[in-house]
């Protein structure tokens, strides 16, 4: 990829919250993680596992739980994903959670799962994939033990998730606000 088809890929992708109900590619999903494999981390620690879910069965239990914990715990936000279609995760085909462990390090491992998460979202941009940085998922393993024993390996948190598939109708990129750049 040349560095105007990166640029291009990074200007194109945007925030899918309206997957269809088709299943991602095995081959396109093994692509996208192994670009969130090369994502950097400080002092290369990499405290951060994926863990890829695509049953259907499994995420509408994973959108079910969230979705009712969030009505008890978050009003505002439990209305605004209804808003949205009532789901959680929107309907993806495939969730990638990156989990973190805590380091005794000045480093916040929070935004070792960021790079993670930019790196699943522009791979799957350039494969032609839709996707969605979700931290909101996270509320589906708050208080529920049998997922955290499920997704989350010892030691791990939810950190952030990655919702692929295909979008239902695509939405327009992220319009830049240049206004919010100094040069000094």
């Amino acid at each position: 990829m040349t560095t105007c088809e990166t640029l291009e890929v990074i200007a194109r992708r945007y925030a899918c919250r309206d997957f269809q109900d088709t299943s991602v590619p095995t081959d396109l999903l093994k692509a996208i993680v192994e670009a969130g494999l090369h994502a950097p981390s400080a002092k290369n620690r990499q405290p951060w596992r994926m863990v890829v879910v695509t049953d259907k069965a499994e995420l509408a239990e994973i959108d079910r739980v969230g979705m009712n914990r969030l009505q008890v715990t978050d009003t505002w936000g439990y209305q605004r994903m209804v808003e949205r279609g009532g789901r959680l995760i929107y309907n993806a085909a495939a969730m990638i959670i990156i989990v973190t462990e805590e380091l005794d390090s000045p480093f916040p491992v929070s935004m070792d799962a960021g790079i993670v998460a930019s790196h699943l979202v522009l791979a799957a941009t350039a494969l032609g994939l839709d996707s969605c940085i979700a931290a909101l998922p996270k509320v589906a393993f708050t208080g529920s033990e049998s997922l955290m024993d499920k997704y989350i390996p010892e030691g791990f948190d939810f950190s952030v998730s990655v919702l692929l598939g295909y979008a239902v109708t695509p939405g327009a990129p992220h319009e830049p606000d240049f206004s919010k750049v100094t040069y000094a």
